[in-house]
Parts: structure tokens; C-alpha cells; sequence
């Protein structure tokens, strides 16, 4: 399918640009895409080193184990092809807590985590698995408990309400999200994207449901062996995971602490300010956590914390070439005006529907370039006013749907998979029920 897709953009790249006299911008868009590819690349080394040491020493600890056993139910019926007590459910897992929260410099490189647990379990190399392309699907379709970003650009541009759309998001987030995971169950079925046997006679049953000894292999290996934590320990935890506690309900209700409310977030409801805190604490929380829990559990912290981060300069090394491939052909796309083609295209047929042609360029821009969407979404603030319906209807679109093409080719890079199967399709479905979903909710509760 990425194949497909990436020849498609290519093409009507210097096509469109040809006939428009744009070939200088189809050029620069091309060496602009390289050049922002390996940026981006780059800037992931540090932040990918940091969470790949802190992941492993939460494994080597057994906490994402536990994690996963506890929401067993849940990931069986999303990954039913995944070992319960697989590492990949503890990655995952926390990977979609993070980007509930809005959490980027986080859920990245948990997500890249959670991929190379998903292939050490494909025995199809290159090819992506049923769970890489339902845990893809999710992640392009995340529940938003709070789009940051949208509500900053919001209130920078003065709206007298910028947190109305978090209820929005939410709702729209939702939508999205049933639809991605319904549409990855449905689309693997089909003769098109089912895998096929890797060799001549081989039972595709047995292909694709691991082994119970391969679970055990994940849930024993190299990890400590299980002792009762001391008193003193367990004490430890829980005056760390006090003080938490008090610092959250001093952010939510800073009366109870006597503390000046900030006149940035005086104004804002109970629940906004609880999801502000949660995305403001989760960070140092699971800094300082995941270590402490390894020390109290006789992991020599350091070392493992090292050897966890070892790993991620070799895991951005082999996103970059995926990365540049696809935002060269996005960048050449954008070049030749193809956004504004289709936007001409789809206007006559969108209008009758009552669909504001406003939203047309950043509903077709999202999948492809944030910084993009970025851009046209202040430009129609700016344009519109911050409280103005369209304007509400932009920021919670930013915030419901999310850069597909970029997650698909950062996320299945990271293990050098080149069939991503269905993983774009339903990620772009459920990019099309947010905007949809989005239009309908902003209309109905503004």
C-alpha cells in the first residue's frame, strides 16, 4: 500500500508542478523533506535514549509485566495475537497513556519501544503484523484528553473560551478511535491485506499465533529473580507516590493549600485543570518512579538504565531513510500545489454537504505535515477570529486527528517493515471520522 501511495505522490508531484509552472518548488519541497527528515531524526536521538533506558529498567524491574497483566482483558481483545505477558503490552500500553495526555516527547519513543516488542514476535519480516497495524491504527486515532496545542494557539489569539473544545476533542477523539481499531479488525480479514504463509504448506494459523513458549521465554528471561520487596522499600514507593498525590491536588484545587490561583487557569473547570496536572506530573512521576521501583527490586539502575539507552541511536538510524522517503514525496506534493488542486476539486462537492470550505486544506494537510496543519490552523484563527464556529471546528480537527503518513513511516521504519498492509488505510479512516466527527459536534454543542 505505501508503495502505491508514495509513487502516486511522486508522480502527481511533477505532473501538477509541470502544469503549473512549479517544478522550482517540487525541487525545493523534495530537498526541504530530506532536510527536515533527518532534523526530526536527529532530535529523537536524546529523547529516545532516555525512555528506551527507563523502559528497560521498568522490564528488568517486572513493572510492565504487572502493568500489562493488570489490562490483560482489554489488549487480549485489541492484540489477541500478542502473549498476554509479552513485553509489547507494557509498551503499548504506556505509549497510549502518553498520548492521551498529549505527552509527544513521550508516547514516540514508546511507541518505537512498543514496535520492536510487536517484531520480535513477526515471523514475517519486512511485512507488518496484524498487532503493528491495529496498534498504528490507534495511534493515529488516539483518544485526546486535552489538545494542548490547539488550546494554546486559542488563547494566545485572545478567545474568550479556549478550552470549550476539549469536550469536543474528546467526543471527536472517540469517534475516531472506534473507527480506526473497527476499521484494522475488518481490513485484515479481507483477501487483499490477509497474510499469506511465509513458505510453501506452512499453516497461516500457526504462523500467526505465537507460542506459549515463547511467551514464557519473554516473561523469564534475563529478568530478576522475584523476591518480597523490604518494608522499607515499600514504604519508599509510597511516600513517592504521596507526594505526587499532593502536588496533583495542589495543582487541581490550590485553595486546599493556600496557594495564589494562577489567572491562567482560575477560569478553568475541574476537570480541565485535572487533565493540565496529569500531563504537567506524568513525566517527572515516571522519571523517578520506574527507577526507584527497579532499586527497590535489586536492579542495579545505572547500568541497566545505560544499556536500555544504548539502543536508541541504532533505532533512529534506521527510521531515517524511511522518514526521508516520505516526507521528500510530501514535500514535493505540497510543492507542486496538489493540496490546493484538491481543495478546488472538492469544494463543489463539499459545499451542498454544508461543510466549511475553510477547514478543506487543513482536513487534506493533517495526514501528511503537522507543521503544516499548524500553520493553517493559525492562519484561520487569525483569519476568522479564535471564537468563531469554523475556527473551533480547525482547532478541534488539530487536535482529533493526526500526521499518518509521518507516524507510519517513522513507527514501521523503526523495524524496517516495507508492507504496512492496512495499518494507512485505517489510520486515514479514522483521520476522516475526526474531521467528520468534528464538524458534527462543533455544530451541534457551539
Amino acid at each position: 500500500m505505501l508503495n502505491y501511495i508514495w509513487l502516486a505522490l511522486v508522480v502527481l508531484a511533477v505532473g501538477i508542478g509541470g502544469w503549473n509552472d512549479r517544478l522550482n518548488e517540487v525541487t525545493a519541497g523534495a530537498f526541504d523533506g530530506a532536510k527536515t527528515a533527518v532534523t526530526i531524526a536527529l532530535g529523537l536521538i536524546g529523547v529516545m535514549a532516555l525512555w528506551l533506558g527507563v523502559m528497560r529498567l521498568a522490564e528488568r524491574a517486572g513493572l510492565v509485566q504487572r502493568i500489562a497483566r493488570g489490562l490483560r482483558p482489554i489488549m487480549r481483545r485489541l492484540f489477541p495475537d500478542v502473549p498476554p505477558e509479552h513485553p509489547a503490552m507494557g509498551s503499548m500500553l504506556m505509549n497510549m497513556a502518553a498520548n492521551m495526555l498529549g505527552l509527544g516527547n513521550a508516547a514516540t519513543p514508546l511507541g518505537l519501544r512498543a514496535m520492536r516488542d510487536l517484531e520480535s514476535l513477526n515471523p514475517r519480516p519486512g511485512v507488518a503484523s496484524n498487532a503493528m497495524c491495529t496498534f498504528l491504527a490507534i495511534n493515529t486515532a488516539s483518544v485526546q484528553l486535552i489538545p494542548a496545542t490547539a488550546i494554546a494557539l486559542l488563547a494566545a489569539a485572545g478567545s474568550k473560551r479556549p478550552t470549550a473544545i476539549v469536550g469536543t476533542a474528546l467526543l471527536a477523539t472517540l469517534c475516531a478511535a472506534t473507527v480506526a481499531i473497527t476499521a484494522a479488525k475488518i481490513l485484515e480479514k479481507l483477501p487483499f491485506f490477509r497474510l499469506r504463509d511465509t513458505a510453501p504448506g506452512r499453516d497461516d494459523a500457526l504462523v500467526a499465533e505465537p507460542t506459549a513458549a515463547s511467551a514464557d521465554i519473554f516473561q523469564t528471561e534475563d529478568l530478576p529473580p522475584k523476591t518480597k520487596p523490604a518494608a522499607w522499600a515499600s514504604a519508599l514507593l509510597i511516600v513517592l507516590a504521596l507526594f505526587f498525590l499532593a502536588l496533583f491536588v495542589r495543582m487541581v484545587f490550590p485553595a486546599v493549600f493556600n496557594v495564589p490561583a494562577d489567572p491562567n487557569t482560575a477560569t478553568q473547570s475541574a476537570f480541565v485543570r485535572c487533565v493540565n496536572a496529569l500531563s504537567i506530573l506524568a513525566i517527572p512521576f515516571l522519571l523517578s518512579f520506574f527507577p526507584v521501583y527497579a532499586a527497590t527490586r535489586g536492579v542495579k539502575v545505572y547500568e541497566e538504565f545505560v544499556e536500555g539507552a544504548k539502543e536508541g541511536f541504532g533505532v533512529i538510524l534506521k527510521i531515517i531513510p524511511f522518514l526521508v522517503a516520505m516526507l521528500v514525496a510530501i514535500g514535493m506534493f505540497k510543492g507542486a500545489g496538489g493540496i490546493d488542486l484538491l481543495t478546488r476539486v472538492l469544494t463543489p462537492v463539499l459545499t451542498p454537504l454544508h461543510f466549511p470550505t475553510d477547514l478543506l486544506p487543513l482536513a487534506l494537510m493533517r495526514p501528511l505535515s503537522g507543521s503544516a496543519t499548524l500553520a493553517i490552523l493559525t492562519d484561520i484563527i487569525h483569519r476568522l477570529g479564535p471564537d468563531n464556529i469554523v475556527s473551533l471546528m480547525a482547532a478541534t480537527i488539530y487536535g482529533s486527528t493526526e500526521t499518518t503518513f509521518y507516524v507510519a513511516a517513522v513507527y514501521f521504519g523503526s523495524v524496517s517493515v516495507k508492507q504496512t498492509r492496512h495499518a494507512i488505510p485505517a489510520g486515514l479512516l479514522g483521520d476522516l471520522a475526526g474531521v467528520i466527527a468534528s464538524v458534527i459536534v462543533c455544530r451541534t454543542v457551539f
